[in-house]
């Protein structure tokens, strides 16, 4: 699905390698003493069997798993695994989910299972699991690994139209233009309804999926790890299978009470703000480029009145393009810098840059990251889940008009859900996750979308739960510094109150960029 048409809320993501046996024999009948004076038999190879591993009533063979764009490979077992689309209906429509198993190192694994679940709404665990493998050597020591692509995204039946994309004009800014992109998704619902109903996309499907394949494994207790919107799944999993449940860690939380893009404009401007305090607060940063958040402030204001043209050499191939520069494309860019504090250090640079003419590092960023989106995020679920869950309750806030984001997300994410199909969710949907279940909740300090507040109101509401807060850290921590150590220690021993975390305490924002060589030595 094109930019201007995507409205997945959060960007939000690892390898083992297990080497098969191959076995032989060699013929041994010849008697010993006449090795001298006859021809050695020539061994004789038995063709290996194929591999299989059996767990519960699924049989797993070693696969591969990858990520569009990307060289880097992962070591897994994969097993077929087939749900009816709607459960309803059984003897309707059957879909195939994307299942993998990552092994643990251990002869003897411990018996619960960690379960990733990725972000989005939109990304596959297969594939975010390929590009965050340090996250998980620490728990892939004792435990196996399960990921579930969930349905819709990666190899789950996604919810894809490629042949519509493939036809789009790209001369159409459809961020800009209301119509062009409501044509632009009938045709691509038109494609997808061909292999799928959107309706039974979304969240709450999902959960029954998870469960259904822990039945078919045996029963194991999970172990949950979700980031982003994978941590809506992991709560909505755990309020209607408690049982199942060992522990839980949510990285860069979204509570149950929340709907999911209502207030998307207004912590993107509140992390801004930190983000560029700072520069303010160096003095290398504060003499170069003076005050980055006003520097912004005028940048929005040019580029809504004078919205123009850019010539931008494409970061990959290094070949110009034209680029719209305007203030859709100045937000994509400078929201998703806001993410991860390495890319946070270069937002004044940038931005004074831009405020004096010179687009190409912003755009060739923003190129990269429409890029690396589109292939990352399914748009089709994203709305089947946002449109089901969400897009109710989100409410128009005039007060975002004057942000970097301003107010259109409502507008277009309510026009957007006029025309995609989308089912209902429980009534208790949005019900706060309650019990003793052992939780660590992770928070950045400056993160754009999921603030440090949202992840203090999900522990206010649990008896056994821990909030973890990483200075100068973003969106995304379960990689960060030794947090794969401390993750480790909580799911051997789940004991939020008495989880050593100190180790974190020597993370902290990265020095804001001067110059692209760095920051002042």
């Amino acid at each position: 699905m094109k930019p201007g048409v995507r409205i997945a809320i959060v960007v939000g993501i690892v390898v083992a390698i297990l080497a098969g046996k191959q076995a032989f024999k060699h013929d041994a009948s010849a008697p010993a003493d006449s090795a001298s004076t006859q021809t050695p038999a020539k061994p004789i190879h038995v063709e290996a069997k194929p591999q299989v591993w059996h767990r519960g009533r699924l049989t797993f063979k070693p696969c591969e798993l990858s990520r569009p764009g990307s060289g880097r490979r992962a070591a897994a077992w994969c097993s077929p695994f087939e749900v009816p689309e709607n459960r309803a209906d059984p003897n309707g429509r059957k879909i195939g989910l994307k299942l993998a198993i990552v092994r643990s190192a251990s002869m003897v694994p411990d018996p619960d299972m960690v379960v990733f679940l990725a972000g989005g709404p939109g990304q596959a665990a297969t594939r975010e699991y390929v590009m965050a493998s340090k996250g998980f050597e620490e728990l892939h020591k004792h435990h196996d690994i399960l990921l579930l692509d969930q349905r819709g995204t990666g190899d789950s039946n996604p919810l894809t139209c490629a042949q519509t994309e493939k036809n789009t004009d790209p001369n159409i800014d459809y961020s800009q233009d209301p119509d062009a992109r409501a044509a632009y998704l009938k045709k691509c619902l038109a494609e997808v309804e061909k292999k799928a109903d959107p309706r039974y996309y979304t969240t709450t499907d999902a959960v029954a999926d998870l469960e259904a394949v822990r039945q078919a494994l045996g029963a194991p207790k999970f172990d949950l790890l979700g980031v982003s919107y994978g941590t809506r799944m992991a709560q909505q999993y755990a309020m209607r299978h408690p049982d199942a449940v060992r522990s839980i860690v949510l990285d860069s939380a979204v509570p149950n009470t929340v709907a999911l893009g209502q207030l998307i404009a207004e912590h993107l401007q509140q992390a801004l703000r930190k983000d560029f305090a700072l520069c303010t607060a160096d003095a290398a940063c504060k003499k170069r480029y003076g005050d980055p958040y006003q520097t912004l402030q005028k940048l929005v204001a040019d580029v809504r009145a004078n919205p123009r043209m850019v010539t931008v050499r494409d970061p990959r191939t290094y070949q110009p393009s034209q680029r719209m520069f305007n203030q859709k494309s100045l937000a994509t860019v400078v929201r998703l810098f806001a993410y991860s504090p390495e890319t946070i250090a270069l937002l004044p640079l940038s931005i004074d840059a831009a405020a004096h003419g010179d687009t190409g590092p912003l755009m060739g960023q923003e190129r990269l990251i429409s890029g690396d989106l589109g292939s990352d995020i399914n748009s089709g679920m994203g709305l089947s889940v946002t449109c089901a869950e969400d897009a109710d309750l989100i409410q128009p806030r005039p007060q975002d008009k004057d942000t970097l984001l301003g107010d259109d997300f409502v507008r277009e994410l309510k026009a957007n859900c006029a025309i995609w199909p989308h089912g209902t969710r429980p009534a208790d949907f949005h019900q706060p996750l309650r019990g003793k279940i052992p939780t660590l909740v992770l928070s950045g300090e400056l993160d754009p979308v999921t603030p440090p507040a949202w992840g203090k109101q999900i522990v206010a509401d649990l008896d056994n739960a821990r909030q973890l807060v990483l200075a100068g850290q973003g969106h995304s921590e379960f990689m960060r510094g030794c947090m794969p150590k401390v993750i480790r220690r909580f799911i051997d021993q789940p004991d939020p109150k008495t989880l050593d975390a100190k180790c974190l305490d020597r993370l902290g924002p990265t020095p804001p960029y001067v110059t692209f060589n760095g920051a002042t030595p």
